[in-house]
Order: C-alpha cells, then structure tokens, then sequence
C-alpha cells in the first residue's frame, strides 16, 4: 500500500516533469497538425469538414484497429498531446458535438453522428496546455481554461474566439452558469481564486478567494462545488449572486483529482462526488437525513495482489461523470479501466478491460446514450513511462444499457 507522503511525492514528481517536457516541446512544436493538413478553421455549423467523414462503422458496432480491447469506437483525428478533459454539446443543440482539450495547447471539435460516424469540425489554439472546457447552455459558445492563465469563449459560428478570463496562474476549471436573473463565466485557478466573468467586460463581476489552489469543481445550477489543495472542499450557492454556503471537511484522506454534482428525483442537485488520487470516491450530500448513514466512500481503480499479503496497487480516480438518465455513475483512471456504478444500491455495475494507457477523462452524451472517454499518459508514473510516439485515443461507447440501476431485491 502506498503511503500518502509516497503519493503526494509522485505527483509532484509528475507534475514537474511534465513541466519540464513542456519547456523543451515548446522549442520545437510548430503548428498543430492532424496528418498531412492542419484542422480547418471554419464554421462549426452547415459545413463540411476538410477532412472528409471519417470512420462508417455503425455506432455499437467493432472496430478492429484501435488498440481497444472491447473494440470501442475510435474518434478521428484525436488530440497529438495528452488529453485532459471532454464535453459533449448540451441538449439545446440538434446532434452531438464532442469538445476536447489537451496539453498540445489546442481545443478540437468534433460532430458525433447517429451511426457512430466522427467528422473533425474545428480547432482553436491557446498558448498552454487546456485543462478545462464547457459549453453555453444554447450550444452556441465554448468555453476554454488554459495553463496560459486565460479563459477564452469560443464562438462556433463564427470560429472565432476571444479571451475573456485573466487569473495570475493557470486557470484549472471553467464552468457555465445560467441563472433566472443574470449569466456568467466561472473561472478557478491555482492563484487561490474562484472569478465570475460577464463575457461582455474584461473585468470580473466577482472574485472569491479560495484556502488554496482549484484543483476541481462542477456547476448544477443552483450549486457549485469546489475542491482545492489541502483537501479544502467549499459548496457555494448561485441565486442571487454566487455566495459561499458551507465549507465541508473532506470525506477523503489525499488529494482531491474530481468532483461531480448529482441530483435527486426532482431534479434537483443534491450531493456530490469527489475522487481522490488514492483509488477512493467518497458519495456525500449537502442535508442527508442522517450523514452517518447516507454519505460514504468506497474504492476504486486498484488492483489486488496475488495474495492475500501482497500489497495493492492503487491508481488516481481522474474523472467522474453521472448519467443523465438513471443517475449511475461512471469512474476512470489511471490504471486504464473505466467503472460503472449504482450510488443508490452501493453496487459495481461493471469494470471494462484494461487499456494500455491511463483514462484521463470521459463524459457523458446529454442523453446518456454515448460515453466517451480520453485514453492518455497521465504522468503519474513519471517521465520514464512517457513515450511521445504512443498515440492517445478518444474512444465512444454505448453505454445506455450499462449504465441502468440494478434492479431492487
């Protein structure tokens, strides 16, 4: 088992050395390009895509040359750098657009047929690595988080996009929120601030500090959930304006990696999610009726040894998403599986097989019927597993019939 100051150690470690590859990519990494021709900078919408339509496979059908072993459907054209978050276009927006961000400095979309067919549709560049995106609830702006310590607001119509956010260290999550009385931009960051942004100035309409730097956080109107270094967890509320509500004590005992907002049978959100760098999520909500009984944690992502005596191997938990739908909940990691779960009947609902790399992060389709997933180095084991030749891979699957809450005994 490992340690926690072995734990935090490595990711240090990691962390620098992924900075230090960065330093010296810098000095040779031209334009970004996707084979031969670079993307294609046009309008998201009533255009074709200058790299033609991609795969014809049927969606749920197999694929044979991707390297997945359960045969997952490949997206073309995948981001030439480390993947580090996805977003699926809301459900305002006919069809299915996939937004994915990555640490070669660009953001790539993609149109998601119904037959499973992926057409590259645009890109856009920062000058650092994106660690985050989000869609506008009417599916006609994206917005961007960089390493670069700016936020942009991408317009799909037009391709063009803008900066909107400055924050004095890299900007790690950015979410869009859409209240009854006003809309904005929310920003966190490693300068230890939580900034709200009208796209409309280049100052912020509010700047919250935070105990330490963002590491996470996830927007349900009307809550907003950040988790930060030091294991500090902050529940906000938006009506109105955005105001702190109550700061939890941490259900986990290592860093926070995720977070994700659940709802009740309203509809309404209720409790969240957090994942750990320790191969550990913790299911904790705001008012349980009793918190001894209703919250929990569990583990996850680990693999058992050969016997009852050898110590295990224990992965971070990089991403964790809710169904829209039936409420289940899906994990991944950075031992390249990816879990399904019933938070409810507090059951495993399945593990994929293992891929050869890391899962740095998935999401869901608005209605729950596509899961995508990024398989990418993490850099948790360091700089001697890096291989720049090994591609990454952005795989879709469907997941509708996977995803449903076992039936009660």
């Amino acid at each position: 088992m490992m340690c926690a100051f072995c734990i935090r150690n490595l990711i240090l470690r990691a962390a620098l050395e992924k900075v230090y590859f960065l330093c010296l990519q810098s000095w040779r990494r031209g334009p970004v390009r996707l084979g031969s021709q670079p993307w294609a900078k046009m309008s998201l919408f009533g255009t074709t895509s200058g790299f033609g339509t991609g795969g014809t496979s049927m969606f749920g059908s197999t694929t044979t040359d991707n390297h997945n072993p359960m045969k997952d459907i490949e997206v073309t054209s995948s981001p030439d750098d480390s993947i580090g978050c996805l977003s699926f276009s809301p459900p305002t927006l006919p069809g299915n657009f996939l937004i994915a961000g990555s640490w070669a400095n660009d953001v790539r979309c993609w149109e998601v047929q119904d037959s499973g067919q992926t057409i590259p549709k645009a890109q856009q560049m920062h000058t650092g690595p994106v660690l985050d995106v989000c869609w506008s609830d009417d599916g006609s702006k994206v917005f961007t988080a960089s390493c670069d310590k700016t936020a942009k607001m991408w317009d799909l119509n037009s391709n063009q996009a803008i900066q909107i956010a400055q924050h004095d260290a890299p900007v790690k999550t950015i979410h869009w929120i859409k209240a009854p009385n006003y809309s904005c931009v929310m920003t966190g960051s490693w300068d230890k601030t939580l900034k709200f942004w009208d796209t409309r100035s280049s100052n912020p309409m509010m700047v919250l500090q935070l105990p330490e730097r963002c590491y996470c956080a996830d927007v349900i109107y009307p809550m907003a959930v950040v988790a930060t270094a030091e294991r500090g967890l902050i529940v906000y509320q938006l009506e109105n304006q955005p105001s702190e509500f109550r700061r939890i004590e941490s259900p986990l005992k290592h860093q926070h990696r995720c977070v994700a907002i659940f709802k009740d049978k309203q509809n309404k959100p209720t409790g969240f999610a957090l994942g750990s760098i320790e191969g550990r999520v913790a299911i904790h909500y705001i008012n349980p009726p009793n918190p001894a009984k209703d919250n929990f944690t569990f583990k996850c992502h680990r693999s058992n040894g050969t016997n009852t005596s050898a110590p295990q191997d224990i992965y971070a938990v990089n991403g964790i998403a809710f169904h829209p739908v039936h409420g289940t909940l899906a994990t991944v990691g950075s031992d390249g599986r990816f879990s399904f779960w019933d938070k409810d009947a507090r059951t495993k609902l399945k593990t994929s097989e293992q891929l050869d790399q890391p899962i740095s992060a998935c999401c869901f389709n608005h209605n729950g019927n596509i899961f995508a997933y990024a398989s990418s180095y993490d850099w948790s084991k360091g700089h001697e597993f890096y291989n720049p030749q090994k591609k990454n891979y952005i795989f879709l699957r469907n997941a509708a019939e996977e995803l449903k809450p076992r039936n009660k005994k």
